[in-house]
């Protein structure tokens, strides 16, 4: 059960939230517990759907972004990020599950994606402080500037959803998958 109350629908939820559920679940079909819950602040959730959304614009492709989500759901040890993650891996991004195991080991069977989610865990585990050599190798693999910036915001916006669902203890309203450091 959520430590911090998750509204029990749209219309539960504060006044000004509801347009932006609504746009969430025209978008998804369903509204997932992150996106209730983030509704009690207003402000909190316009923030995390707008950046989300301009990321979904940015250079990085969707199952690069979902390999990125995946490692540091990992890292961070969230269930609920892995488990939604494993869930829109598999399903919009078509992962498998060898490089779904490979994400959340900070890796990828994809050699250009590979790149992308080591040097995105290197940041989650250095919180940022990475070598000149970590940077070096994401760029010889092909990564510019602004993708390596848009894996850095990615990393950013996944520890930040990690975090407030295991702060609020989000129930998971997907197939459950747990951090392979946390008992089942």
């Amino acid at each position: 059960m959520s430590r911090i109350p998750t509204p029990a629908s749209i219309d539960d939820a504060p006044a000004s939230s509801r347009p932006l559920l609504l746009a969430v679940e025209k978008q998804l079909g369903v509204v997932p517990n992150l996106f209730r819950l983030v509704s009690n602040s207003p402000a909190a959730l316009e923030g995390y759907l707008n950046l989300s959304g301009a990321l979904a614009k940015g250079k990085l492709p969707a199952a690069t972004r979902e390999r990125i989500a995946l490692a540091v759901a990992e890292i961070n040890g969230c269930d609920y990020c892995l488990s939604a993650h494993t869930y829109l891996g598999k399903n919009l991004a078509k992962l498998d599950d060898v490089e779904i195991a490979a994400n959340r080991q900070g890796a990828s069977t994809d050699p250009v994606a590979d790149a992308a989610v080591r040097f995105a865990a290197k940041v989650v585990h250095a919180r940022g402080q990475i070598a000149a050599a970590d940077l070096d190798a994401v760029k010889q693999a092909g990564y510019d500037d602004e993708q390596i910036i848009e894996i850095v915001l990615h990393v950013a916006l996944n520890t930040w959803t990690n975090y407030i669902n295991e702060v609020a203890g989000t129930e998971i309203d997907f197939p459950v998958v747990s951090a392979r450091g946390k008992a089942a």
